[in-house]
């Protein structure tokens, strides 16, 4: 089995921080830009709340999308490093990353920043 991903979001800065480098809102606007369409969210929630790897296979009836677009997606989560991909004879399988999943969490963390 061999697992293919981008690195980690590793560098985003917390939207609460004083104050964001420009590296960091550069990485932080790349989260989001892979988050912005709404099939990569769903694709992103299915994945969260599986509690093992899904195959691409299993995306496309509840996305009610084609496999090429749904692999389409996946790609560019995996490419953001948002994802692991685990190819599995001819099917692949993903996940949402451990170390995503904690980068998200933070960045989106708002509570006593703001209002």
């Amino acid at each position: 089995m061999s697992l293919t991903g981008a690195e980690p979001v590793a560098c985003c800065g917390p939207l609460a921080a004083q104050a964001l480098s420009d590296d960091e809102a550069t990485a932080t606007a790349e989260v989001f830009k892979a988050l912005a369409d709404p099939a990569r969210v769903r694709i992103v929630n299915v994945l969260a709340t599986s509690g093992e790897p899904v195959c691409v296979c299993h995306l496309i009836e509840p996305l009610g999308l084609s496999q090429p677009t749904v692999s389409h997606h996946l790609k560019k989560l995996t490419d953001a490093g948002l994802l692991e991909r685990e190819q599995r004879g001819r099917w692949a399988y993903f996940s949402l990353r451990r170390e995503a999943a904690e980068k998200l969490a933070a960045v989106v963390e708002l509570k006593g920043g703001c209002c």
